[in-house]
């Protein structure tokens, strides 16, 4: 039974790309590999097949996953996302109690997690320690390095 993927339109829309690249552009080069190596003559020892026929496995266990994910997509309803307290698709401005640094993250689905642009993946210890809480709550997180103290800033819409 496959997992259900909580996606943005965004997100969902980036997967169907990178599925119709795979199956357009890529399928049709590995066929192509494979199609010039058994040119070459006996396939039993010829180690382009075989690096092709990897490739081609690679691809194929990709585009399946790819599918699964697609077809248990479930597309997030942003109108119903709200700013009371901090939820996906919220961006929160926290700040740190200890150095007075002030940060700037929005909560989104795992696989649409960017943290050059400011997108932090929901399953984060810092998104879960986030979650539920309200504008000048401070929450005690743990990460790897240690507890923080973050106080809650702002809430916003994505």
């Amino acid at each position: 039974m496959s997992q259900v993927t909580y996606l943005t339109k965004e997100g969902l829309k980036k997967l169907k790309t990178e599925l119709d690249r795979l199956m357009n552009v890529e399928r049709p080069a590995i066929s192509k590999l494979i199609g010039e190596a058994i040119e070459k003559g006996d396939i039993s020892e010829n180690a382009e097949y075989d690096a092709a026929k990897d490739a081609q496995g690679m691809l194929e266990a990709k585009i399946v996953e790819l599918q699964s994910r697609i077809a248990n997509a479930r597309i997030l309803d942003e109108s119903r996302i709200d700013t009371n307290s901090v939820q996906i698709l919220n961006t929160v401005k926290i700040k740190n109690i200890k150095n007075n640094s002030v940060m700037q993250y929005t909560i989104v689905p795992e696989g649409e997690a960017d943290l050059k642009v400011g997108k932090i993946s929901a399953t984060t210890p810092i998104a879960k320690g986030l979650m539920g809480k309200k504008i000048g709550e401070v929450v005690d997180i743990r990460v790897p390095s240690g507890t923080i103290h973050l106080e809650i800033v702002d809430i916003t819409l994505m």
